[in-house]
């Protein structure tokens, strides 16, 4: 018996999907120093003092700035961690995350 006229069978092609991405976001509050949230962006998302500062202030002056986009779980371990941070030297710095659209 012949093959010659079926054709093989091939498997499904599977996509998948990459992972949504989120962003951590610095919220703006007028107690923590400056200096502080500066040192957090350093420590946590390793940023260059430049690049921290410059976070900062736009935090600062426009109320909320996107610190980084990753995936859910590691930008929701981040905005947790640097929070945290805050917390435990009595401060409110908060970071949140969100979906990037």
């Amino acid at each position: 018996m012949s093959d010659a006229g079926t054709t093989p069978r091939l498997k499904p092609e599977v996509k998948t999907q990459r992972p949504r991405l989120h962003k951590v976001i610095l919220v703006n509050d007028d107690y923590t120093p400056r200096e502080f949230v500066v040192l957090v962006l350093k420590g946590e998302f390793r940023m260059s003092e430049d690049e921290a500062h410059r976070v900062m202030i736009t935090a600062h002056t426009r109320g909320v700035c996107v610190v980084a986009v990753y995936v859910q779980e590691i930008a929701e371990t981040k905005a947790t961690r640097a929070t945290e941070a805050a917390r435990s030297k009595g401060y409110p710095l908060l970071f949140t995350t969100e979906p990037e659209e």
